[in-house]
């Protein structure tokens, strides 16, 4: 397949490592979709109005970014224009070159095709329901979440708080590890996204991370 990508540089190397080699990955930046198969739009859910760039596609699968947006959101807003096939995906940095993807559709009929992609790709796809934040993020980002309240509060330090998760939950990062590797702009931003979805204080931004983020967000003027 002939595959055109959208996204910032270590997204789309990430999902390099996921394709092999047999198909042909583009990095398109004029929006000229012509003699594709399939696009990838790896930064959609940062920039939702590019959802106006698929409005001409005619039954191609577009696969986005979906973890801070609703896929029926952005089919309300566009409801006579999106004739493509849309599928969500879970495209934060360190989540796309996983042995399981993770996505979203609003409709069996994507479904179906994202399964006949998938035999071509070599995945293996755990389907979820279209939210905000879909399921890993939510876990991933409400533990780093945590893991700074902990450290605001003076509990334990951001190298004993990693150990700690590391040899007691066997997982391969810890909170603060994952967050450097996600990105504390993803890391906030998602964040926001399911928290302004749900009101659920769960999700309610750390003041500490917030204060990085805003910090980051100064130092690169982003």
């Amino acid at each position: 397949m002939r595959i055109a990508v959208i996204g910032t540089p270590n997204r789309i190397d990430e999902l390099s490592k996921k394709i092999a080699s047999e198909h042909e990955l583009v990095e398109v930046k004029n929006n000229n979709f012509n003699n594709f198969d399939l696009i990838f739009d790896l930064t959609f859910d940062e920039q939702v109005g590019r959802a106006e760039n698929y409005a001409g596609i005619n039954g191609m699968p577009v696969i986005v970014g979906a973890v801070k947006t609703q896929l029926e959101r952005v089919l309300f807003e566009h409801p006579s224009r999106i004739s493509c096939h849309f599928i969500g995906m879970n495209t934060l940095p360190t989540f796309i070159n996983r042995p399981v993807v993770e996505m979203t559709s609003t409709r069996e009929e994507e479904r179906t095709i994202m399964a006949g992609i998938a035999a071509k790709l070599g995945w293996d796809i755990q389907w979820v329901q279209s939210r905000v934040g879909m399921v890993t993020p939510r876990i991933i980002c409400m533990i780093i979440n945590e893991a700074y309240y902990t450290v605001q509060e003076g509990t334990a330090s951001r190298s004993d708080i990693d150990t700690a998760m590391k040899l007691g939950t066997a997982y391969p990062f810890g909170p603060f590890e994952w967050c450097e590797r996600i990105g504390v702009k993803n890391v906030y931003t998602t964040l926001e996204a399911i928290y302004q979805d749900t009101h659920d204080e769960r999700y309610k931004v750390c003041p500490l991370l917030k204060t990085e983020y805003l910090s980051s967000r100064a130092k690169f003027n982003f």
